[in-house]
C-alpha cells in the first residue's frame, strides 16, 4: 500500500471520527448519538485496517473483527434503551434517560 494512499485513509478516518465525536457532543437525540458512536467505531476500524496493511500484519483485521462484534452488541443494547425511553416519552432526549431509574 502506497504512502499517499495510507495517508488518505488515515485522513478519512480522522475526519469520520471527528464528525462522529462532534455529533455525539452536539446532538441530544439518543438514536443519533448511537449512530455517531457507530461512526466513530468505523473510523477506528478503518485506522486498524490501514495500519495492518501498512505493516503487512493481519492483527489489524483481527482487532476489527472483535470491534465489530462489540459494536453489534452495543447497538442491540443501545437501541433497546432508546426504544424503552421512546415508548414512555415520545420525543425524548438524552437528558430523559433518568426515566429508566425506576
Amino acid at each position: 500500500m502506497g504512502n499517499d494512499l495510507s495517508t488518505a485513509y488515515l485522513s478519512l478516518s480522522a475526519v469520520l471520527f471527528a464528525v462522529g465525536a462532534f455529533g455525539l457532543m452536539v446532538r441530544r437525540n439518543p438514536l443519533v448519538m448511537v449512530m455517531c458512536v457507530e461512526l466513530m467505531l468505523n473510523a477506528v476500524n478503518l485506522t486498524f485496517v490501514t495500519f495492518g496493511r501498512m505493516l503487512d500484519d493481519i492483527t489489524g483485521q483481527v482487532i476489527v473483527f472483535f470491534v465489530l462484534v462489540v459494536a453489534a452488541a452495543e447497538v442491540v443494547v443501545g437501541l433497546a434503551i432508546v426504544v424503552a425511553v421512546s415508548r414512555r416519552r415520545p420525543g425524548a432526549t438524552a437528558d430523559d434517560l433518568r426515566v429508566l431509574r425506576g
